[in-house]
């Protein structure tokens, strides 16, 4: 019997409108989680010394900022595990208005903050939406487009967060030193609240899985051979993912000071230079990577596109340390740095949720997300005691950047996903 022939229509061609609204609210939501978590680090030169006293030894600022940072890697930690187990018991919907109200909320409240302390419990509270907001989003893009645009679409969705990134740059360089209206910015998300509400309707898959009495359950998820594998797994390759990111991704910046100092540049100018190099140029090859993703995933098989750009990392994190001996070398190399080193972050919006079924895809997703976000804790601690301890960022990234081989054994253990259906 003949076989028909393969669908040669581009993959948006039989996406509806509401799917399309639907990544455009999960995108929406995600751009603000990371708008959220980005504007302490465009405010905290002005927070800081403004709470704690301006006679505050700098060291005891940077200590400060740090906390705040655990703290908010903590929460976001505790949220996605939490808010994805309450996305799989009481739906998507509800679940996603509360996450963004948590974040959107908290983050105004900041304005009043009068003390690190304060602000310290603000950025918990914060974070939890944010982690949260991930899962639940992430779940319903997977359930809501048919199979042959889902991957395209969840990483769609992740890339989305470099608007967040450059819209909390515009808002500190709006606010200026005014650092508290920054986060009067930050209840603006609220408003996707009556969206929401008025748009999305519970996936038929998770309706469908309403009569499963242990929906959300962690017992279930690390009790059950089948679900518990992809789930350890699943939190190690984010893991992987995560730790480089700020041991690796984020030394680009670094890594262009360290050049320019080495040729001569004055401090202010190779700060400046730096940052523009990291922020824009490197931002904009991190944000095509997240957007290839997709195609690669549906190409390549989700194993093979995390094969292919753990790999790409592995080999461009020595080329970006060594090779460029100018500015404008460095320039053309950091795009492909960032394509390879960031976009592998989009393959967890895609792959994550096709490894679990309707009644723990949300609670199995945030748990590998941001199970990985929490073990990549000690990857970020250690990373600066390597470069202290080394003297050379260059030696340092490169011995850091050797954590992409283990992302190359973990994905060869984890199955493929691509043209299956999702579990139910």
């Amino acid at each position: 019997m003949d076989q028909p022939p393969p669908d040669s229509r581009p993959w948006y061609a039989g996406v509806t409108r509401y799917q399309w609204l639907v990544l455009a609210i999960a995108s929406a939501g995600w751009v603000f989680d990371a708008f959220e978590g980005q504007l302490f680090n465009i405010t905290r030169g002005d927070m800081l010394p403004e709470l704690l006293g301006s006679n505050t030894d700098p060291g005891e600022v940077k200590r400060w900022g740090d906390r705040l940072l655990a703290v908010f890697l903590v929460g976001g930690t505790l949220g996605g595990v939490l808010f994805g187990s309450v996305a799989d018991r009481i739906g998507r919907r509800p679940t996603m208005v509360i996450t963004i109200l948590f974040y959107s909320v908290f983050s105004g409240l900041t304005y009043f903050g009068t003390d690190v302390y304060q602000v310290a419990v603000l950025r918990f509270l914060v974070a939890l939406g944010v982690g949260g907001e991930w899962a639940v989003a992430a779940a319903l893009v997977a359930e809501v487009f048919p199979a042959n645009a889902r991957a395209r679409a969840s990483a769609i969705f992740h890339a989305t967060s470099v608007l967040g990134l450059w819209l909390a740059g515009l808002a500190g360089l709006a606010v200026g030193s005014q650092w508290r209206y920054a986060y009067v910015i930050g209840v603006v998300p609220a408003l996707l609240v009556l969206w929401v509400r008025a748009a999305v309707r519970e996936p038929e898959r998770w309706r469908r899985a309403e009569g499963v009495a242990r929906r959300g359950s962690f017992r279930e998820l690390f009790g059950t051979p089948r679900w518990a594998k992809p789930a350890v797994l699943g939190i190690l390759l984010a893991t992987v993912g995560l730790g480089t990111f700020w041991g690796v991704a984020v030394a680009g910046q670094d890594l262009t000071r360290d050049l320019l100092v080495r040729s001569g540049a004055s401090a202010d100018v190779a700060s400046r230079d730096a940052k523009l190099a990291y922020g824009i140029v490197q931002a904009a090859g991190s944000g095509l990577g997240l957007f290839c993703f997709g195609p690669l995933a549906e190409r390549l098989g989700r194993r093979g596109a995390f094969a292919l750009m753990h790999a790409l990392a592995l080999a461009i994190v020595p080329v970006t340390c060594y090779l460029p001996q100018t500015y404008w070398q460095m320039l053309l190399v950091l795009p492909l740095f960032g394509f390879f080193t960031v976009g592998i972050h989009a393959g967890y919006a895609v792959y994550f949720p096709e490894l679990f079924p309707d009644h723990l895809r949300a609670t199995g997703a945030g748990v590998c997300f941001n199970g990985g976000r929490l073990l990549a804790a000690p990857v970020l601690w250690g990373s600066g005691e390597l470069k202290a301890w080394i003297g050379d960022p260059r030696l340092a990234v490169t011995l850091l950047g050797s954590l992409f081989a283990a992302g190359l054994v973990l994905i060869w253990l984890m199955p493929e996903t691509k043209g299956k259906p999702l579990p139910e």
